[in-house]
């Protein structure tokens, strides 16, 4: 009995060890502590955060899932680098469903989903897109209302299945973005998004695509200069 209650209670704990240690290195690389191509050593993870190597691996393979990090062969854990073609193809593959998941929701939404659209478009519009102390990337306050707006136009659609895809692939992109800030502060986000909105709202599902894949390609293309302009940099 005795034996039985401690592991029901080891268990526990270590799980959500393993979710704060999950949760810190994830948000450290949003926020730019890790530069892209940064080595993510779990022995030094480890010794930071006072946890075992266990711990700290389960949470770098975490990360990897979410494509937050790469596994490289014989040389451990990296954050991914800018100029990785993942991007392009991250890019690729949002600019082929979301269209059609966005022409699913004008098509299929009710009154109701009008509604949360609209309603998550006044948080975002309402956030601030920097905040002090988090540097000169999108903070994570504005990332939340920005990840919770693009879900709810989707969310019309009524495909829970589809919407697993969208949310595997925004995790994803989600340092594209932050890196995109990072390089081009000026771009006009809030046009962008005031845009997709009224033409959802329209029910216009041609102009409402058409918006929303030229707000998915400029985040790829600003990265893509950045990508280029590095040589010279370096020079």
């Amino acid at each position: 009995m005795t034996e039985t209650a401690q592991t029901s209670t080891s268990q526990p704990g270590k799980q959500m060890l393993s979710e704060q240690v999950y949760a810190h290195l994830r948000d450290a690389i949003m926020r730019g502590d890790h530069a892209p191509g940064d080595a993510l050593k779990p022995q030094d993870l480890a010794k930071e955060q006072g946890v075992s190597l266990a711990v700290v691996r389960e949470a770098l393979v975490r990360v990897v899932g979410e494509g937050l990090a790469d596994r490289l062969p014989n040389r451990g854990f990296a954050v991914p680098t800018i100029s990785d073609r993942r991007w392009q193809e991250i890019t690729e593959a949002r600019r082929t469903i979301e269209p059609v998941l966005l022409r699913m929701s004008v098509e299929r939404g009710d009154v109701d989903w009008e509604a949360r659209v609209r309603a998550a478009h006044h948080r975002l519009a309402r956030t601030p897109v920097y905040e002090p102390g988090e540097g000169e990337y999108y903070s994570s306050t504005w990332s939340e209302a920005h990840r919770v707006f693009h879900r709810t136009l989707l969310e019309g659609c009524g495909n829970p299945v589809l919407l697993e895809t969208f949310d595997r692939m925004w995790t994803a992109s989600e340092l594209t973005r932050r890196w995109s800030a990072h390089h081009n502060p000026d771009r006009d986000a809030v046009g962008e998004h005031r845009r997709l909105e009224e033409a959802v709202l329209a029910r216009d599902a041609d102009t409402a695509a058409e918006v929303l894949t030229r707000h998915l390609t400029q985040t790829a293309a600003v990265l893509t200069g950045r990508t280029q302009d590095e040589p010279s940099k370096k020079a």
